[in-house]
C-alpha cells in the first residue's frame, strides 16, 4: 500500500515537470534561415551537428565574434521583434543543421571569443526575444563553419 501511496504522489510531480519543460509541443527555438538550409540550436546536445564553446581568453578562441551596437556595422542583425515569423523560414529540412553550447572546448570544435570590441572574424547585431547574444553568436559560427577555417582567430 506504501508502493502505491508513494507512486501516486510522484505521478502529479512529473506530469507537471512535463509540461514545464514544454509539453508535448516543442516551443520556439533559436534558428537562422541561410539559402536553402537553416541552423538552429539543438534541443539535445548529442543531436547536434556542431558543437561550439566560449571563452574570455581571446589567444584560446578559434573565431571572434563581436557584438555590433548597430545593425549598419554588423555583419549579421539578428531582429526579431516582429509579431510574425516568416512561414517556413526555419522549418527542419535534410539541409538543417543543429548547433550545441557545450561548456568545455573538445579538439576540432569552434571555439567562440565573444566581445564589444577588437578585431573579428563576424559581427552581429542582436535585438531579440528569441536569441541570446551567445545563441546568436553559435548560429553565425554554425552557419560559417564551412567557410571558415578554424585555426587561430585572427589577431
Amino acid at each position: 500500500m506504501l508502493r502505491f501511496k508513494i507512486l501516486a504522489s510522484a505521478v502529479p510531480l512529473l506530469v507537471a515537470a512535463f509540461f514545464a519543460r514544454g509539453g508535448l509541443l516543442p516551443g520556439p527555438h533559436p534558428c537562422i534561415a541561410i539559402a536553402s538550409t537553416s541552423v538552429e540550436i539543438a534541443e539535445l546536445p548529442w543531436r547536434a551537428d556542431l558543437h561550439v564553446a566560449f571563452t574570455d581568453d581571446p589567444k584560446a578562441a578559434t573565431v571572434r565574434v563581436q557584438i555590433s551596437e548597430s545593425p549598419e556595422a554588423a555583419d549579421f542583425a539578428l531582429v526579431d521583434d516582429a509579431d510574425t515569423t516568416e512561414a517556413g523560414a526555419c522549418e527542419v529540412n535534410p539541409a538543417t543543421h543543429a548547433v550545441s553550447i557545450s561548456d568545455t572546448a573538445a579538439s576540432g570544435m569552434p571555439v567562440i571569443y565573444l566581445s564589444h570590441k577588437g578585431p573579428s572574424d563576424y559581427r552581429i547585431f542582436v535585438r531579440s526575444r528569441t536569441f541570446s547574444q551567445r545563441e546568436a553568436a553559435a548560429l553565425v559560427v554554425g552557419a560559417g563553419v564551412s567557410r571558415h577555417p578554424l585555426k587561430a582567430a585572427s589577431l
